[in-house]
């Protein structure tokens, strides 16, 4: 059994360490109600741009279809655009994001995807994919607390660049959904083209006059739609990664407290075994005397 002094140091360690959990725990709690807000405040939004985009796609354009809404033929090339944290100590939300990703990254080279770009939007996906050896295109790091759609746009037109030149068929867009503060859903949807579940079908038909031309307005608002859909992954991310943080680390604080309980109870245990081998040894010498 380890000596008092050893078990009050180990003691002294885990309540630092408890500070520490508490400290961050308490910040994040913070940074996840400002995320939350902001992440709210962007889906209405997201929403209107989605609905509008998928009367577009319906409507009666038989002069002009854009290449966002025209499905490929086949799939050769896909570009994944990966959003995951910058920082760590958040459970295993980038794990498991990451884990999806690379079994949709392998299902996509069985059905014959040649090459798959990808674009990291966050150091750790970064890190990731660099160690895997992924053709990584693109890059953002040090988001911060607040997405900014301007430092996003440059590293998604590298994939939108790259979709319109035909070296790639379909981008896909992972991220972590938030659904509430114990849960965060890791989620991988299909991007480019602009058709399936993600864009939704209409309940009537719609016809628009456009003003100046069809072309410049439709090109317009589809670019506005992909940049929204990122924007609104990143805010969804960010607030998931505060939520995970403070539920991890009240986690950690609570192990700390029980750790902390089991080694004052075997300080006690051993500080009265060696207050009861003295009292032995003093009465043992005192009967031989």
């Amino acid at each position: 059994m380890a000596g008092g002094k050893e078990i009050r140091t180990k003691i002294k360690s885990v309540q630092n360490t408890r500070k520490i959990t508490k400290a961050m725990e308490m910040v994040a709690a913070s940074k996840r109600r400002k995320a939350q807000e902001k992440m709210r405040h962007a889906r209405p939004y997201a929403e209107k741009v989605r609905r509008l985009a998928a009367n577009l796609s319906h409507a009666n354009l038989s002069d002009y279809r854009h290449p966002f809404i025209t499905a490929r033929e086949s799939v050769k090339g896909v570009g994944l655009v990966l959003v995951t944290t910058d920082k760590g100590l958040c459970g295993g939300l980038n794990t498991n994001i990451l884990r999806i990703v690379v079994a949709s990254m392998r299902d996509w080279q069985a059905k014959g995807a040649k090459e798959i770009a990808v674009t990291a939007i966050g150091n750790k996906g970064l890190g990731f994919m660099q160690r895997m050896g992924a053709n990584v295109v693109s890059r953002l790091t040090h988001i911060g607390d607040t997405p900014y759609l301007d430092k996003l746009i440059g590293p998604v037109k590298v994939m939108i660049d790259k979709y319109l030149a035909g070296e790639i068929d379909a981008v896909y867009i992972a991220y972590t959904r938030f659904v509430n503060t114990m849960r965060q859903e890791p989620v991988i949807e299909q991007l480019l083209p602009l058709c399936g579940e993600r864009m939704g079908s209409p309940t009537h038909t719609w016809d628009y006059f456009y003003e100046p031309d069809p072309q410049v307005v439709i090109d317009e608002l589809l670019l506005r739609y992909v940049e929204a859909l990122v924007f609104q992954s990143v805010a969804e991310n960010i607030a998931s990664e505060q939520s995970a943080r403070m539920v991890a680390m009240k986690a950690a604080s609570d192990n700390a407290g029980t750790v902390i309980k089991e080694l004052q109870l075997v300080y006690n245990k051993t500080r009265q075994a060696a207050i009861t081998k003295e009292i032995s040894e003093i009465v043992s010498g005192a009967a031989a005397v």
